[in-house]
């Protein structure tokens, strides 16, 4: 692709429900067509020089939807968690997760522990699985831990400063995302990122996630690489 390949992407994967809808099939089906997906994405763009990829799969807010579609949604999420122990010999990908776990169900927070431990060293693709994930809610247990250290003396309130903040986020020591794609023709971040994503590039397109593919990655990155980044600078040559 010749120019710079952003180093960390963003991914709302939105649509999974409407995707299923139109074909009249239960949503859950189409949050199965989207985790489908991802696993083929991730294996065509291994290889491109993106380092890491955030996918938002569970934001805290998903809770409030209907109970059999948050227990297909776990079930998913145990299912292709399980898929990735087992497919560990195989697979390039380092997988973690950003997000409060210590809500989930804990044979899910064990196998995401496992899966954290084995793919620790894997030379592929970063994958940050958001589960359980809001931005403002990270930002609240951030502030809570910084809170909790000042009271014990370790730090002073004027040693406060954006990168102590971003070193208790749950992102702490991974690039901000350079670019943030949202799926389903929806213009909005709901949540996903606000403080890692001050300075990134936003792409939207109409493309229901379960449709989405390589070549729309490619688009993306390429939209991408035509804008010009300036950081709240100006750039005198244009």
């Amino acid at each position: 692709m010749g120019k710079e390949i952003p180093k960390h992407i963003g991914i709302i994967m939105d649509g999974n429900g409407r995707w299923a809808k139109k074909r009249f099939l239960p949503r859950v089906l189409g949050h199965r067509k989207g985790a489908e997906a991802l696993d083929k994405l991730l294996k065509d763009a291994d290889g491109m020089g993106i380092e890491h990829i955030t996918v938002y799969a569970f934001s805290t807010e998903n809770w409030k939807r209907a109970e059999d579609e948050v227990s297909g949604l776990m079930n998913l999420m145990r299912e292709y968690i399980q898929d990735y122990i087992d497919d560990n010999e195989n697979s390039r990908l380092k997988i973690d997760s950003v997000g409060d776990l210590t809500v989930l169900d804990q044979d899910i927070q064990d196998n995401i522990k496992l899966l954290k431990e084995i793919s620790k060293d894997k030379p592929g693709i970063n994958l940050h699985i958001a589960i359980n994930y809001g931005g403002r809610d990270e930002i609240r247990r951030a502030f809570a831990d910084i809170a909790n250290e000042v009271k014990e003396g370790r730090i002073k309130p004027e040693e406060i400063t954006e990168e102590l903040i971003s070193d208790h986020l749950d992102t702490a020591g991974v690039p901000d995302p350079e670019l943030i794609i949202r799926t389903s023709g929806e213009y909005r971040l709901s949540n996903f990122l606000p403080w890692q994503s001050a300075y990134s590039e936003f792409y939207f397109t109409d493309k229901l996630w379960p449709d989405f593919t390589i070549d729309d990655l490619k688009t993306a990155i390429s939209a991408y690489q035509n804008r010009d980044r300036r950081f709240g600078g100006r750039n005198e040559g244009k």
